[in-house]
């Protein structure tokens, strides 16, 4: 007896099938080789570094350069060239005289120079206040009122309406 040619095909569909699921399931799948033919399939999945093994590194590396803890620092103000401050409240502070590096860390904001300028005038050297004069010259903030304090209530608006009687109503 002979078998139709529809049924053949199908068979032959169906076997091709079942062969590719048997090399997955026996060989892991095509995945497994990274290259072509030939090459050694990979044993692992390589494991990405996190952040707390860059800590894990970065307190290595302290340590050999031999920092010490700096206690009882409430504040640190670091300038930057483009007028901001970064600002540390109760910073951790590190330092290694010898190698020359200090390491402040800690929850930090950035602030414009403006922001933090009557509290941080104590802190600054007078070299530094020349370079602050020299900033605020160029930003076009200055102390030069040249006696014209006639103009500085201009904001504050005219007393328009009576509010007592507005406050009896």
């Amino acid at each position: 007896k002979k078998i139709p040619q529809k049924f053949i095909m199908a068979e032959d569909a169906d076997m091709v099938a079942a062969r590719e699921r048997m090399i997955a399931r026996r060989f892991g799948g095509k995945s497994a080789a990274t290259g072509g033919k030939g090459t050694v399939r990979r044993k692992h999945k390589a494991v990405h570094k996190t952040a707390t093994s860059d800590d894990k590194k970065l307190g290595s590396t302290l340590k050999k350069l031999g920092v010490t803890n700096i206690p009882a620092i409430e504040e640190v103000n670091l300038f930057t060239n483009d007028s901001n401050v970064i600002h540390f409240q109760n910073p951790k502070v590190q330092a290694s005289i010898a190698a020359n590096t200090y390491v402040v860390s800690g929850p930090n904001e950035t602030k414009s120079l403006t922001e933090m300028l009557p509290g941080i005038l104590n802190q600054l050297g007078p070299e530094s206040m020349d370079q602050m004069k020299q900033s605020f010259a160029n930003m076009g903030i200055g102390g030069d009122n040249n006696g014209d304090d006639e103009d500085d209530d201009d904001d504050v608006p005219d007393l328009v309406e009576n509010f007592e009687e507005v406050s009896k109503e």
